[in-house]
């Protein structure tokens, strides 16, 4: 196999795998430069397949326009997504802020290769891995304060920056969308990179090796492009690559340790002495309940939804099948059920701080995720309050 490095032209990686010439373009996911030059290198290579880095959900979104009047919020709660859309929301929003400031359409480049793809009677690949899966394995890969931190920084990029330059913009071009958000986290977690960028370059390369054709053009994101030229060379299991990762027994066996030693503590603490025993339990209720009941105030969570929360964290924390989350998103999306207007309005409310509490649809994001966050807190800070009380009673 021969790798002719570059043809002259800027983002362009000319490559010879499996008597197949691959062209790769190195975009920037919001730049108007990368639409046009994905416009005139398919023009002039005429391909006979072209690569796009989405999967069939990001497609979807693209082709099919706004579906967020087809969200099911209920479902979405029920299934334990909350988190997984609104970190999804999170991204959008950074793309899109970026695309406003620079007035070209987010993922613009991706749009014109599927149009392109069209107008040259190419065959349009959808290469990326799905980003359901990258995210449960980012996840997987991290611990509970980890998890924590994580939404944190996506947070802190998505809101804590003013507007970016030009040359800014074209620094974008030698990092992926989500890892430019994620520098710092990165650096403190280098193994995120593995999902990231390194298992997506595996999976990339795949699926453009085996795109039809003689003459295939992918079109990138510019980090991907030095993993795709080294990985395409080789051969990687699709299959594998997509499965999420099954946990081990120990993060199953915790949920329920936690709570049946927090319950026998308790249970012999009022053997040992009622009253404390007695306060115990009140300790245990306040700091659950007033962590979580804290986490849907900070998500301008409804009274109802405040209440529920607080009612919630303590018996949620004694039942891994329960989450407070869920009890006070579900309890907010039936107060404040999201109408259309507020699926309308999705797009621009995300690129505001003040729009993601603002938006109905979002704010039950944000209350399943901060009653949770809050609770987990809660658990933790409650239960030292128990062993505490404990210790004391046995040495007395």
């Amino acid at each position: 196999m021969e790798h002719d490095q570059h043809n002259g032209e800027e983002n362009i990686t000319r490559l010879q795998c499996n008597g197949k010439t691959i062209i790769l373009i190195g975009t920037a996911h919001v730049s108007k430069r990368s639409a046009d030059q994905v416009k005139e290198v398919i023009e002039q290579e005429q391909p006979d397949a072209v690569c796009v880095e989405l999967d069939q959900q990001r497609y979807q979104s693209i082709v099919a326009g706004q579906k967020w009047k087809e969200t099911d919020i209920f479902k979405i709660i029920k299934d334990k997504k909350a988190t997984l859309l609104l970190v999804n929301l999170i991204i959008s929003s950074f793309q899109r802020r970026l695309a406003k400031q620079f007035g070209v359409t987010p993922g613009q480049e991706m749009i014109q290769g599927i149009t392109s793809a069209r107008e040259h009677t190419a065959t349009l690949v959808l290469a990326d891995r799905d980003i359901q899966v990258t995210f449960q394995r980012v996840w997987h890969g991290i611990g509970l304060i980890a998890k924590m931190q994580l939404i944190v920084q996506i947070m802190m990029s998505l809101f804590g920056g003013g507007d970016i330059t030009e040359e800014d913009m074209e620094k974008l071009k030698s990092k992926d969308m989500l890892g430019a958000m994620l520098d710092e986290f990165t650096d403190a977690f280098p193994q995120l990179k593995v999902p990231l960028i390194d298992e997506r370059d595996q999976y990339l390369s795949q699926k453009i090796k085996d795109a039809p054709g003689e003459k295939i053009v992918a079109v990138l994101g510019a980090a991907h492009i030095p993993g795709i030229t080294k990985e395409i060379y080789n051969d990687h299991d699709l299959t594998a690559l997509a499965q999420i990762p099954t946990k081990s027994r120990w993060p199953r066996i915790i949920p329920w340790l936690i709570p049946a030693l927090i319950l026998g503590v308790i249970a012999y603490t009022f053997f040992l002495n009622k009253d404390v025993g007695m306060q115990q339990s009140i300790n245990w209720i306040l700091w659950n309940g007033s962590f979580s009941a804290i986490g849907a105030i900070l998500a301008w969570g409804h009274p109802f939804t405040i209440i529920a929360a607080f009612l919630a964290a303590p018996l949620s924390s004694m039942n891994p099948f329960l989450a407070a989350g869920w009890v006070s998103g579900l309890v907010e999306t039936f107060v404040r059920r999201p109408n259309v207007e507020h699926f309308e309005s999705l797009s621009d409310d995300i690129t505001t701080l003040k729009g993601f509490w603002r938006n109905k649809l979002t704010r039950v994001l944000l209350v399943v995720v901060l009653t949770n966050i809050g609770s987990t807190i809660g658990t933790f800070i409650g239960g030292a309050d128990v062993l505490r009380m404990f210790f004391e009673a046995l040495g007395r």
